[in-house]
């Protein structure tokens, strides 16, 4: 076969930069190929042939030959090298005058999944959710990183149980029977990718496509990602200042599953009412639904005891406790827990154990050695007087410099505070504002699936930002409120704000 006029009149690049001369060969007839221009069945050149025409050496052709046979371009016999029959649907896009499109289908979910969120890494001022990372011990982990290799070198390479390692579920379980007053030993933990691992196994284990899932308003988005993701029928419940609160007529259809943060809700910092936790563990019990209690930011109780898990409120409640060492540790560990109550701890574990794989064990078995060492705790204990300080520093700043009508909600816990602003202050607007302005409070507005007026604010990260900085960033932040006021129909502003610490 005479191969086409280009593909011997061009030579191959040579030189500082240029692709080996086989992987361009090989790809130039693979572009013939694929395009038409060697049709099925036709002969190639012999090796000989076609080196001496590109003036390159007999092997180059060799090893491109023996590439395309791999490939199934071509088939090797010994009348010679012919090229392979293709179907036409394999060769129609490449004949295209235009780079061929994405395809047209994708699963219905993912339009249920797309985010409002602009992710970061968390080293802009302001993120909500992101701990003081340059505070953290690292020395002190390097140190039970080391003897966690030096007690298992080998086995750590190696999957592990896909309930996690023992010595980590052990630990933890201690650690919130004690702290937490959760109700379980280390069979009922397993440990996940974060929380976001442990919602997503809450809904395989639970659910089937079309189930119904309550969950907060405004809420945690990575709960309504996972609901989504299982193919739930998401309905949104408002949260008021006691927390969650579901009308009487939603019990009517109940639910599969309930997503909670009753300790510290998220992002508005209520807490569920003790009344409210014991009625709606009665009211999931005699329907029949599962309740994810989300213990987000527990460990960070500014004022007053820490609020106990309402997981050990009620022997065999209906709940699933959900924790993880993101905001404790540092988010790139990846580390997250999930305690299933004995009953299903049971009956779930021979499924979960096909389900997941055992990794991250040299992470787990640090982190093991950190608990038990006292390191996790001492840890804590800084963590708690820096976030309470830097709370305390950004409440001041925002009373002296956040000129513009505002409330501030909740904020006994964690690491961050949110602020309620009138409509006429866009959130959505500032937050995109304040990005471009080197900080990064999210918009209100985007944790609830249908947003009401009352859902315009910013949430406002402390963890980890420096206490210095809280009034220069607090002044830029009502600069840009000011600055993205709607003017139409726009209520008389007054300064400063309420701050409802109730």
């Amino acid at each position: 076969m005479n191969l086409p006029h280009a593909l011997l009149s061009s030579p191959l690049a040579r030189g500082h930069g240029a692709a080996p001369r086989q992987r361009q060969l090989i790809q130039r007839l693979k572009q013939a190929i694929l395009a038409g221009q060697l049709p099925a069945g036709g002969k190639l050149p012999s090796s000989r042939t076609l080196a001496d025409e590109l003036d390159i050496s007999r092997n180059t052709v060799l090893i491109a030959y023996e590439q395309l046979t791999a490939e199934g371009y071509v088939v090797a016999d010994r009348q010679g090298t012919r090229v392979a029959p293709l179907s036409a649907a394999a060769t129609s896009a490449a004949r295209q005058a235009e780079p061929p499109q994405p395809a047209p289908f994708t699963a219905a979910r993912l339009g249920r999944i797309a985010s409002t969120r602009v992710p970061n890494n968390g080293a802009l001022p302001l993120t909500p959710g992101t701990p003081a990372l340059n505070q953290f011990p690292v020395n002190a982990w390097r140190r039970a990183q080391d003897r966690a290799l030096q007690a298992t070198p080998s086995a750590t390479l190696g999957y592990g149980h896909p309930m996690g390692e023992p010595a980590l579920r052990a630990a933890i379980a201690q650690y919130l029977r004690v702290s937490r007053g959760v109700r379980c030993d280390a069979s009922h933990v397993v440990i996940t990718e974060g929380a976001q691992g442990a919602l997503a196994l809450c809904v395989q284990l639970l659910t089937n496509p079309g189930d119904t899932a309550w969950l907060e308003e405004p809420g945690y988005r990575g709960a309504k990602s996972a609901f989504h993701a299982g193919d739930l029928d998401v309905v949104p419940m408002r949260v008021d200042a006691d927390g969650l609160a579901i009308p009487e007529d939603a019990w009517r259809k109940p639910p599969r599953l309930i997503q909670a943060t009753p300790t510290h809700q998220y992002p508005t910092g209520a807490v569920l009412s003790v009344a409210r936790r014991l009625d709606l563990l009665e009211r999931a019990r005699r329907v029949g639904a599962w309740i994810i209690e989300d213990d987000y930011d527990s460990e960070f109780r500014h004022l007053g005891e820490p609020i106990a898990a309402m997981q050990g409120l009620l022997p065999d409640a209906p709940v699933l406790y959900v924790g993880t060492f993101s905001k404790t540790m540092f988010p790139a560990l990846r580390l997250g827990f999930l305690v299933l109550p004995p009953a299903l701890a049971a009956s779930a574990t021979p499924s979960i154990i096909e389900m997941l794989r055992g990794g991250h064990r040299l992470e787990q078995l640090t982190m093991a050695a950190f608990i038990e060492n006292g390191q996790f705790s001492r840890h804590l204990g800084r963590m708690r007087r820096l976030y309470r300080e830097r709370q305390a520093a950004l409440r001041d700043a925002l009373a002296a410099h956040m000129d513009v009508e505002h409330d501030v909600l909740g904020g006994h816990s964690g690491l961050h505070l949110t602020v309620r602003l009138p409509p006429c202050f866009p959130d959505t607007r500032i937050a995109e504002q304040a990005r471009a302005a080197g900080m990064s409070p999210n918009a209100l507005s985007s944790f609830a699936v249908s947003p009401l007026p009352e859902d315009n604010g910013l949430v406002i990260g402390y963890g980890n930002t420096g206490a210095e900085r809280f009034p220069a960033l607090v002044k830029r932040l009502a600069r840009l409120a000011r600055e993205t006021r709607l003017k139409q129909d726009a209520p008389r502003q007054r300064p400063g704000g309420k701050d409802a610490r109730a």
